[in-house]
């Protein structure tokens, strides 16, 4: 769409690539994020894209793990009992393979409540989180991507300081791709550039 224009962007120093909207800016000294994250946002929309590295979950299934990752974070944001679970599914990532082994991806989409930073369940915001799991088994790592879209923004929420509080305005309506769409690209699109990033010998 005119004004959100795609381009490749470097992750982890470049070890890593992702393509997604120029208009998701690099916020993750700003938010004093782990080095194992990097955010991207969109401060106007109060949208997210979240790439993430952690040691491989090796009790969880990989049909199912990308819903056992959302569970995890509605159970760290106490958002448990809120958190309706929308779809799941599997997306292909062209060539992202170690060796013979190719990635195992799984997806899910859900919603739930969620309170931004220190902020108490008084103000929290109903948000659409779309979540990947790309297993990278021959390298025990398991890559998030979450992308994160504002349905209903809480008055009370920080948020409603540069995004009106009530409904969220549609992406289509502001002239943005909707983050379903950035999700998909973004994880479609993603790219081990050097796969020395997981450890020595990896």
């Amino acid at each position: 769409m005119p004004g959100d224009e795609c381009v490749e962007r470097p992750l982890f120093g470049g070890a890593l690539s992702s393509c997604f909207p120029l208009r998701f800016q690099d916020v993750s000294v700003i938010r004093d994020v782990p080095d194992h994250q990097e955010v991207f946002a969109d401060p106007a929309r109060d949208e997210s894209l979240i790439f993430e590295l952690l040691d491989l979950k090796h009790n969880v299934g990989d049909t199912n793990s990308a819903t056992w990752f959302l569970r995890d974070i509605a159970s760290e944001q106490d958002a448990e009992e809120s958190m309706v679970l929308e779809d799941s599914g599997t997306l292909e990532v062209a060539g992202l393979r170690h060796g013979d082994t190719p990635a195992i991806v799984s997806t899910a989409i859900a919603k739930m409540a969620i309170s931004k930073s220190r902020q108490g369940r008084e103000a929290q915001n109903i948000v659409r989180v779309y979540l990947a799991n790309l297993r990278l088994k021959e390298v025990g790592t398991d890559v998030l991507i979450t992308g994160n879209e504002p349905v209903l923004i809480n008055p009370l929420s920080e948020s409603a300081a540069t995004v009106a509080a009530g409904l969220a305005v549609p992406a289509t309506l502001a002239g943005c791709m909707p983050v379903a769409e950035v999700f998909n690209l973004a994880v479609t699109s993603f790219k081990v550039h050097d796969w020395n990033l997981f450890g020595a010998g990896a």
